[in-house]
């Protein structure tokens, strides 16, 4: 029959679609089950049962006969209409095709979004009911299904139901049919049933995604046209554009969804539905855009199809909402400079910092947490730190720094830090009392957090006037504190942030001494195996050893071993940080000698080779403490060093040089750079070089 029932032994029953079984009973044991009848069942069961079967000595427990009371309380308690959507859902499924019908449209007149209407339907087998509908060839019929499970799918359990009885490859049927009321109805119910894990995979896998995208293909003219101005059958495409956008903003949860829909054309589509007119089309598609802002390929779809402009002009809605997706997108995208740029043009800045002031807003967290989070990334740009200077932004995210959530004060924290590079915001964070704000927070835990504070009070401690107070709030014990930290970006910025602390602050050498164990808490870390990590901490060692006491103590604690397990790397900014920690250690006791013996000489000597001048710089140091030694100034000249000769390539390939002739060359090409430090200490290392060679020569002319 067209409404997928049957007659089957003079009774109605359900006939089950594609494998699926008829409408299931109502659950055993649910105080819901049977209507009105299932009272009478409940109060017999009190009953004593007069079979022969039944013994006459057994009664009935305590605790069941308090059970059986509370649940016929519970019964009581039951609105009249959760019975009537029962008795309704027994017509469709008992009744003809026109009895369906009526029952379907007097299910539509109740509440269906509240949870005791939706437990009627789900208790009594109206789901699997409502699923089997979809396959009838009535269009009413399914009409009125689908309106009628668009409204009940906002509830998890139901949404779960409908992907068990196999639901979601119908839906993704009815995407293909001709009739629009259909698809946006199917749609509609698909957003809110791809809100679950396994109904987004089933989607993509019945070719779901590039049917969806469809429906957002409208042309420009209906979407900057009022709705009381369009036709009905234009009306229509927005409606399937609206339906399409959120179930697509619900799929787009998924990473292989985002890609299927990139693949599909959907960026050139979400940039023509941000130029609507209609703030329901607007929301559901700025939803899909800040969820696939994540992947690299989109950020640059959104900055290339120009997709900013319209972004930063839906910053000034009133929709709340949809200021957070808008803020979540630049939060995103911004990390690029161009679109940084771009925001700073069309003027997205500031409705962004006015979101940051506006108290009104203070309760509305994930808001709050992307529009600071979009000023962060945005702060990356000189030009749009001065844009935010002149909004005085510093002095309003020092506000938000008692803040409860975590987001927001990482986010906020996160745009200071890129502030406060600047000296005059140093000097208005200052003012304002930023800093013993900043120094509190390093008691929280949170590591993304925990990190843009290191930051920012690396920055901060430039300042003299800022170290004083640092130093006044012991802010360096505590920054030293989060070496312990396990997250290896907290280690590694905690560490940059002590170099300039021990640089500026007032005997910094007994202050080092004073931190119990921080001495071998810095050796330790040398052992980590993330690079950056190793580069911080090898920094750090190279200002703590300027002390000559701090020097000692870092020797006894093997820091010359833990340092020549490091000079294999190949990592541009280890080599600059370890050839100057190198440095530092080298000059006390035998620490030259010891690290000849280890035989770190050669692959230092290497690190010439390199493209970067900082490596240049602090290699040259590196060698010139070195040459200190006769021992090592011999394997400096006899090694040899394997270079590109730049500009020739064969095929892909470099072609590679050895030069027997040592570090000479290099420190005679580096002599001549314009870096003065670099100069002196190629110079240096060529002194020490020259001076053990006229020694031996005058050893061989006395004929010793």
């Amino acid at each position: 029959m067209s409404t997928a029932v049957a007659r089957r032994g003079g009774a109605k029953v359900v006939r089950g679609g594609k494998g699926k079984q008829g409408a299931a009973a109502p659950r055993k044991g649910s105080v819901f089950g049977g209507g009105p009848a299932g009272k009478d069942k409940l109060f017999a069961a009190a009953k004593p049962d007069n079979s022969e079967e039944s013994d006459s000595t057994d009664a009935v427990s305590s605790s069941d006969e308090e059970e059986r009371w509370k649940e016929s309380k519970h019964t009581n308690d039951v609105p009249s209409e959760y019975w009537h959507i029962q008795k309704l859902v027994k017509y469709m499924k008992a009744g003809n095709q026109t009895a369906t019908i009526v029952a379907l449209c007097c299910l539509k007149d109740h509440d269906l979004t509240t949870q005791m209407n939706q437990r009627a339907i789900q208790d009594c087998g109206g789901l699997e009911v409502l699923v089997n509908l979809l396959e009838s060839n009535d269009l009413k019929c399914r009409l009125g299904a689908l309106t009628v499970l668009s409204e009940v799918s906002s509830n998890l359990d139901i949404r779960r139901s409908i992907v068990d009885l196999g639901g979601i490859p119908l839906l993704v049927q009815i995407l293909s049919e001709p009739g629009r009321d259909l698809k946006i109805m199917a749609a509609e119910t698909l957003g809110n049933v791809a809100k679950v894990r396994l109904a987004r995979k089933l989607v993509r896998k019945c070719d779901g995604v590039p049917r969806l995208v469809d429906l957002l293909d409208v042309p420009i003219s209906v979407l900057r046209s009022q709705r009381d101005q369009l036709s009905e059958d234009e009306r229509e495409m927005l409606d399937m554009a609206r339906a399409g956008a959120r179930a697509l903003w619900s799929l787009s949860e998924s990473r292989h969804n985002k890609e299927l829909m990139c693949k599909g054309g959907i960026v050139p589509l979400m940039g023509r539905l941000l130029k609507s007119v209609h703030i329901d089309i607007v929301v559901p598609t700025m939803g899909t855009i800040q969820q696939c802002a994540s992947q690299a390929n989109y950020q640059l779809a959104i900055t290339t199809e120009g997709m900013i402009y319209d972004i930063v002009s839906h910053l000034t809605s009133d929709n709340l909402d949809l200021k957070r997706q808008c803020s979540s997108a630049i939060f995103k995208c911004a990390s690029d400079k161009t679109a940084s740029d771009m925001v700073r043009d069309s003027g997205g800045l500031e409705p962004l910092v006015g979101i940051a002031k506006d108290k009104t807003v203070r309760d509305n967290k994930p808001l709050l947490a992307a529009a600071t989070g979009a000023l962060w990334k945005c702060a990356a740009s000189e030009a749009n730190v001065k844009k935010l200077d002149q909004l005085k932004t510093v002095q309003v995210l020092v506000q938000l720094l008692n803040d409860e959530s975590e987001d927001v004060l990482t986010n906020a924290v996160g745009c200071i830090s890129e502030c406060v590079k600047y000296q005059n915001n140093r000097e208005i964070l200052r003012q304002f009392n930023g800093i013993p704000l900043l120094v509190n927070l390093l008691n929280m835990t949170h590591a993304p957090l925990l990190e843009n504070i290191a930051k920012t009070l690396k920055e901060c401690a430039s300042d003299p006037e800022s170290m004083t107070i640092m130093e006044e709030l012991d802010a360096i014990r505590l920054i030293w504190s989060l070496l312990k930290n396990s997250n290896p970006k907290v280690q590694a910025h905690a560490a940059w942030a002590l170099c300039p602390c021990i640089e500026n602050a007032k005997d910094s050498g007994e202050l080092v001494r004073s931190f119990v164990g921080a001495l071998e808490l810095v050796v330790g870390l040398l052992s980590s195996r993330d690079n950056f990590v190793l580069s911080a901490v090898c920094a750090a060692i190279a200002t703590i050893a300027k002390d000559r006491e701090n020097l000692s103590v870092l020797s006894d604690h093997k820091v010359i071993q833990m340092l020549a397990h490091l000079v294999y790397t190949t990592d541009d900014l280890l080599r600059e940080n370890l050839a100057a920690a190198i440095a530092s250690c080298a000059p006390y006791a035998n620490n030259t000698q010891e690290l000849g013996r280890l035989r770190t000489v050669t692959p230092i000597v290497g690190y010439m080779v390199s493209n970067n001048p900082r490596v240049h710089r602090t290699t040259a140091m590196a060698l010139q403490k070195l040459s200190e030694d006769p021992q090592n100034c011999i394997t400096m000249h006899q090694v040899n060093v394997t270079r590109a000769l730049r500009g020739w390539r064969c095929g892909t390939r470099l072609r590679f040089f050895t030069l027997q002739s040592g570090v000479v060359p290099f420190l005679l090409e580096t002599v001549g750079s314009k870096d003065r430090e670099l100069q002196e200490a190629s110079a240096g290392c060529l002194q020490n070089i020259r001076k053990l060679a006229l020694r031996a020569e005058e050893l061989e002319f006395r004929g010793e």
